[in-house]
């Protein structure tokens, strides 16, 4: 897609604005949505989370197909990218915010994510100077096979995989959603008294029920969600100022994202950041483009200047200010002393955690499970088993319930 440099930029702004705006109203963050799952089975934010990646991987395949999109997401893969994503979870639950909670947060007004974008920021510096060490001894070594997407791997048409891909999520989910819902088996799962032929056709029964039961939870839940915003007769000024449905958002924010996979490419932030932390010492006066990561990585051709992204990324913060200040929810909110290390320590941990896995929270769970990109497969599961860990650490004294 053609178009001029001011247009472009026009749209980064408008990109960034929207997206702050409905991760504000909606509080949409992936600590949120992990963690209170892990702890509480919370599913306010999983949900909108899930439903966000399932429309956006049906548009994103949908474009692919007719080529309206800027390139998939397919960095190296192997044992680093689980690495690398496990150090990122463990760090946005120390912290409190994922890379999108924390800017988010920061423009709501919060001090202490302002703290951990710092420690984030300094995560990007220490890491860009010991790049030449880590491509060698990490990513060439941990991360050897070429990065792949399911797109390009099966001989189907874009569109069609990525249907399929929404398709066996939503079985999937509906058969782990249904079968806390079955009872009992009788055998007590030990199948004493049956022949193996006879287990098997119990188990297939149960999964079929499972699923089903999980379908029908699905639609009625859907039809619910439908209902609530047809009776909703509050007027438009007060259901825009109140907190949006995490589904709504999430739907929203794929529409947003399929936009400017149109004219960019996958939404991602820790790597804008990181291009943000290069500018800004250049513009303190260092020689930032004789460093290798900066120079030739996240600026390739050596030019260090604004892009598109970081404006985005800066347009992210803005519009969650304008939504938090629209709603009376901005205010200055100072950071407990006693959880300053956490802030500290989770930001540092985020900053080099993204960039040991190639990307954050959005790169990773949410534009490249769109993408079906190997890595982030893997990389995604390292950020929840990071989620999942630093959870059952920090509730250690009252327990998680999962």
């Amino acid at each position: 897609m053609l178009l001029s440099p001011v247009a472009y930029v026009g749209v980064s702004i408008a990109v960034g604005l929207s997206f702050g705006i409905l991760l504000q109203k909606a509080r949409f963050c992936f600590v949120s949505a992990f963690r209170d799952f892990v702890a509480f089975k919370d599913t306010r934010v999983l949900k909108g989370l899930l439903v966000g990646i399932a429309v956006m991987t049906v548009f994103w395949s949908v474009q692919a197909t007719f080529g309206y999109f800027r390139g998939f997401w397919t960095p190296a893969w192997g044992l680093g990218s689980l690495f690398g994503g496990f150090v990122f979870g463990l760090g946005m639950t120390l912290a409190g915010g994922c890379a999108s909670g924390t800017l988010y947060r920061a423009g709501q007004g919060y001090l202490q994510f302002w703290l951990v974008l710092l420690f984030m920021f300094v995560g990007y510096v220490l890491f860009a100077f010991a790049f030449p060490v880590a491509e060698t001894y990490y990513f060439q070594t941990l991360n050897p096979f070429e990065g792949q997407t399911l797109y390009l791997s099966l001989p189907f048409s874009p569109a069609v995989i990525g249907v399929g891909a929404v398709a066996l999520g939503t079985l999937a989910y509906a058969f782990v959603k249904g079968r806390s819902q079955l009872p009992d088996d009788p055998s007590g799962g030990t199948g004493v008294g049956t022949d193996t032929r006879a287990q098997a056709a119990i188990g297939a029964s149960r999964t079929l029920s499972a699923v089903s039961l999980g379908l029908r939870g699905i639609a009625d839940g859907t039809v619910e969600y439908g209902r609530a915003l047809a009776s909703d007769d509050r007027p438009v000024t007060v259901r825009l100022r109140d907190s949006w449905d995490a589904r709504t958002a999430g739907v929203a924010m794929a529409l947003v994202a399929s936009l400017w996979f149109y004219v960019h490419g996958h939404w991602a932030i820790t790597g804008s950041e990181a291009r943000w932390a290069g500018y800004l010492l250049a513009g303190a006066g260092f020689d930032v483009a004789s460093v290798d990561y900066w120079g030739s990585i996240l600026f390739r051709d050596g030019n260090i200047s604004l892009t598109i992204d970081m404006v985005m990324i800066a347009s992210l913060i803005v519009g969650s200010f304008v939504a938090a200040y629209a709603s009376g929810d901005f205010r200055i909110r100072k950071p407990k002393l006693n959880r300053v290390p956490n802030y500290a320590i989770g930001g540092l941990l985020m900053g080099v955690g993204s960039r040991l896995a190639a990307g954050c929270n959005i790169a990773n769970l949410f534009s490249g499970i769109a993408l079906l990109s190997v890595h982030s497969f893997i990389a995604g599961a390292g950020i929840i088993l990071g989620v999942y860990v630093m959870t059952h650490y920090m509730y250690r004294e009252v327990g998680c319930a999962i």
